[in-house]
């Protein structure tokens, strides 16, 4: 079997928050939760765990792919909701989307300081 991304911890001072965020932004599945995690199922199986972690936060980058009508979906809630976002990962394009790479993208970061990217095509 070829190698297949399955999880990934997220940390967060408050990770029943953190998982709320990314579960209305992406449409995300809960999961079944166990000790210090709070999870999370995307539609390709990819399992999001959030946990307040034992140091502090540094912050990460997350990207995901969505169909043009989830994002459109995620971007309008952004906006709905008053949440920063810049089209571009220096944050210099305030309030705005990109165009890059033959889709569109969009930059945020999530209630832990975790920078989050949105795209609608991959880079490759």
């Amino acid at each position: 079997m070829p190698a297949a991304f399955n999880h990934t911890i997220i940390a967060s001072k408050d990770a029943a928050a953190s998982a709320d965020f990314y579960r209305e932004l992406l449409e995300a599945e809960q999961a079944p939760s166990w000790g210090p995690f709070t999870n999370l199922k995307l539609a390709d199986g990819v399992l999001l765990q959030f946990a307040a972690p034992p140091v502090e936060i540094q912050m990460q980058h997350y990207a995901f792919l969505l169909d043009d009508e989830l994002f459109d979906r995620a971007y309008a809630r952004l906006r709905e909701r008053g949440i920063d976002h810049w089209a571009d990962p220096q944050m210099r394009r305030a309030g705005e989307t990109n165009t890059e790479h033959g889709g569109r993208g969009v930059y945020l970061l999530d209630p832990a300081g975790h920078g989050l990217e949105l795209i609608t095509r991959p880079y490759l």
